[in-house]
């Protein structure tokens, strides 16, 4: 990224209180052909992200699949190595850090996962689950370990009778449930809600979005909230980011970016939110983008949406737009917006 481009990255207001700071970061993962095993290139999961968490909000991530969104979260939370750029939380900078300096800060970040079923372990009962990240990092006796336990099974409304039963045993929303509770077990900051409805029936969805809200209120969390449902994250998120092939396109306030997007592949996902009102419904211009999105393993040059941008010109092909301030608080990478 050019100095420019650096000095436009979005930052929080200096009233503000920053809990997660993001600076130019990017994963890549190689790829290795022969018998040698030599590298002949890298998937760019992420290339040069750039954004700020305020504590106490929720910052929605969306994209379609494969846009990075889910490896961005990962590697926020160390659980992917970080190619380059820098991850700072609550003031202290953990790109590099390992070990036990690591494995002590994970008290303070946590994730929630998508497929509930996959991300518990079926050998496990409910209590052991619960309990896993206590036994690694506390020291409490039994009781205190088990009273622990039922603390955080009343918090996200498990009956304490179930504590006993396996994840196999209980629907989508439950083991949803086990998995939140799990993941608040160490009274984390900052938590990465990586598509933590996706797996889940739309009867349920709303019951484990208020569950989270609720939980942000009572407990003061701070959520990075990862979505391909935009009228979900609509509902949820304080400000909302948009990221196209492992870039960062667009960020602004809620209702500013799903007001007056100001990129045309924003533009192109709001298009598709279908309208509750059927007047508006079957008056609304859907904007149809053509061809298939680039591999990450080889992206187009300049601005990457350019192969499916309806807006293209000759200058997005070889010059790669700035991510810059366009007005309070609203970021975009795009000629036109300059």
């Amino acid at each position: 990224m050019s100095d420019a481009a650096a000095l436009d990255a979005p930052r929080a207001a200096p009233t503000a209180e920053t809990l997660l700071r993001v600076q130019n970061l990017s994963v890549h993962f190689p790829i290795h052909k022969g018998l040698l095993r030599r590298q002949v290139g890298a998937v760019q999961a992420v290339d040069e992200v750039s954004f700020d968490v305020l504590k106490g909000e929720t910052l929605g991530l969306v994209g379609e699949s494969g846009c990075g969104k889910s490896t961005t979260g990962r590697a926020i939370l160390r659980l992917t190595p970080i190619t380059q750029g820098r991850v700072i939380l609550d003031g202290e900078d953990i790109t590099h850090i390992e070990g036990e300096t690591l494995r002590q800060r994970r008290r303070k970040m946590q994730m929630i996962f998508q497929d509930p079923q996959a991300s518990l372990n079926p050998r496990m009962n409910v209590s052991g689950i619960i309990s896993e990240p206590l036994v690694e990092h506390r020291s409490l006796s039994r009781k205190q370990m088990q009273e622990r336990v039922y603390e955080l099974m009343d918090a996200v409304g498990l009956r304490r009778s179930f504590a006993n039963r396996y994840p196999h045993e209980f629907s989508g929303g439950q083991r949803q449930r086990i998995g939140i509770a799990r993941a608040l077990a160490l009274d984390p900051g900052f938590i990465v809600c990586d598509e933590p409805i996706a797996a889940l029936d739309v009867s349920i969805q709303a019951q484990v979005v208020n569950l989270l809200e609720e939980l942000q209120q009572r407990l003061g969390l701070t959520y990075l909230f990862i979505s391909h449902d935009l009228s979900m994250v609509r509902h949820m998120a304080t400000r909302v980011a948009v990221m196209y092939l492992g870039r960062m396109v667009e960020l602004a306030p809620r209702e500013k970016l799903y007001s007056v997007p100001r990129h045309p592949y924003t533009q192109a996902l709001l298009s598709a939110v279908p309208e509750p009102d059927p007047r508006r419904e079957a008056t609304r211009q859907r904007i149809i983008l053509t061809g298939d999105v680039p591999s990450p393993a080889n992206p187009p040059s300049g601005c990457r949406f350019r192969t499916r941008c309806p807006h293209a010109f000759d200058r997005c092909a070889v010059e790669t737009p700035a991510f810059r301030k366009l007005s309070d608080g609203h970021f975009a990478a795009c000629h036109l917006s300059e």
